[in-house]
């Protein structure tokens, strides 16, 4: 059993790893700049949290009488990125159209973030912690979201030359990320 300095390490380090979620936080920060992309943290966390509190209070039973649940999550997950990588990869070169990271988006990557199935039956799940560790989930999961918006405001504002780039490189980040996870799922990697 993990101790309390040890459970938030472990969810720091899951949480800061790049990922989907991760991917569009720093494209937002890149796109609007830190104040207005801290519009979208609430986003993040709804997300986070309508899938890792169910899953932290009851998930572990409930997955284990329907096995294909874990891989079908998945592979909704898989999905799902590989539509975000299509839809940044089709932005138009300009910023015109406004940002392209949405609430929506945040909110619906986040639902569906793998790292959400490793927080609600992995780490935060424990008799008598459960409301602590949730608290804990929560704080972090803001603070790592500042911090991905603050790497990519830090390049600027969306108006710029890098834009486009910066948008195809998520694109294709995404795009490897969802091949990964939906041959994973398929167990071919």
């Amino acid at each position: 059993m993990m101790g309390p300095f040890e459970l938030s390490l472990a969810i720091l380090a899951l949480l800061v790893t790049p990922g989907p979620t991760n991917t569009l936080m720093f494209l937002a920060g890149a796109e609007r700049g830190l104040a207005r992309a801290l519009r979208l943290i609430p986003a993040e966390l709804a997300g986070y949290l309508l899938t890792v509190v169910p899953l932290t209070l009851a998930g572990a039973p409930l997955l284990e009488g329907h096995p294909g649940a874990r891989a079908a999550l998945a592979l909704a997950a898989g999905l799902w990125v590989a539509v975000l990588a299509l839809r940044l990869w089709r932005l138009p070169r300009t910023g015109r159209d406004g940002p392209a990271i949405t609430a929506a988006a945040v909110f619906t990557t986040t639902l569906l973030n793998p790292k959400a199935l490793i927080f609600g039956l992995v780490l935060l799940p424990h008799p008598g912690n459960a409301a602590l560790n949730i608290a804990n989930f929560a704080a972090q999961v803001a603070a790592v979201a500042l911090l991905w918006q603050a790497g990519g405001a830090a390049l600027g504002r969306g108006t710029g030359p890098r834009m486009p780039v910066l948008r195809r490189a998520a694109s294709l980040w995404l795009g490897g990320l969802s091949v990964m996870l939906v041959l994973r799922r398929a167990g071919l990697a």
